[in-house]
């Protein structure tokens, strides 16, 4: 029996299609961390059960639901991801055939970025692991960038989670001001040195160089550099924040 996770927020507009590509799993679980659009509506709508969720922990989130999950497997899917036709096929098989020794399996993700399917930029060769058998996932771990605790060995999975994320500018911009929030408060929380003028320009160079250089954004185009240039933004964002917590504390 599997049991699929669908972890979502003001997500009306994606969640949709989400749910539809998981209509091969036993029970559905939407872990609601508190929307105010008509997520939760559409989530019953297709029969899926509800578990709201509270805080900013990313690895809350997706530890809430592991307490009442009623199937052997568990699949965790963001509501801007869509199972494929051949994961979907490669997933009942695998339960099927239950191999032992085996705990967790990460999936690759075909990422589309403002409407383009992207390669470079770090978006190629993107895993993330999110199938498990229940016996063997612990917990989620870390506040932001989760990642999953668990026992047996790790494969990979052929089958794609195809990863509709940033749809426009807008959203983009509104994630980077939820997201860096995070980010400086954990650097803040770890005691990260003082922000001083010349930290601002290293960052964002290293992220340049990341982005461009080692990475190639440029070669997926005008969304390629796009996407780079917000990444050295973000980058940016960050380390203002972190400026200006610390100068806050420092008060």
């Amino acid at each position: 029996m599997l049991s699929a996770v669908i972890i979502a927020r003001n997500e009306e507009k994606m969640i949709g299609d989400c749910l539809k590509s998981l209509q091969f799993a036993n029970e559905v679980i939407v872990a609601d961390s508190g929307s105010t659009d008509n997520t939760r509506f559409i989530a019953r709508q297709a029969k899926a059960r509800i578990i709201a969720t509270k805080g900013t922990d990313y690895s809350q989130f997706r530890n809430a639901p592991l307490k009442t999950v009623k199937g052997d497997w568990i699949l965790y899917v963001d509501a801007d991801e869509r199972v494929t036709p051949l994961l979907r096929k490669e997933i009942v098989s695998l339960m099927s055939r239950s191999p032992d020794g085996v705990g967790a399996w990460a999936i690759p993700r075909r990422n589309i970025y403002l409407g383009k399917w992207m390669h470079y930029g770090g978006w190629g060769n993107d895993y993330v692991i999110r199938l498990f058998k229940k016996n063997c996932l612990k917990n989620w771990q870390y506040p932001l960038h989760e990642q999953p605790v668990f026992t047996g060995n790790l494969e990979k999975l052929k089958g794609e989670l195809v990863h509709i994320s940033h749809r426009d500018l807008s959203s983009m911009v509104q994630k980077t001001l939820e997201f860096t929030e995070y980010e400086a408060r954990l650097r803040f929380e770890a005691g990260h040195p003082p922000v001083t003028w010349w930290r601002f320009f290293r960052v964002m160079l290293t992220e340049f160089w990341h982005r461009f250089i080692r990475l190639s954004a440029g070669r997926d185009g005008i969304e390629g550099i796009i996407d780079g240039i917000f990444q050295v933004f973000n980058t940016f964002i960050i380390y203002a924040r972190l400026w200006e917590m610390q100068r806050s504390n420092a008060k």
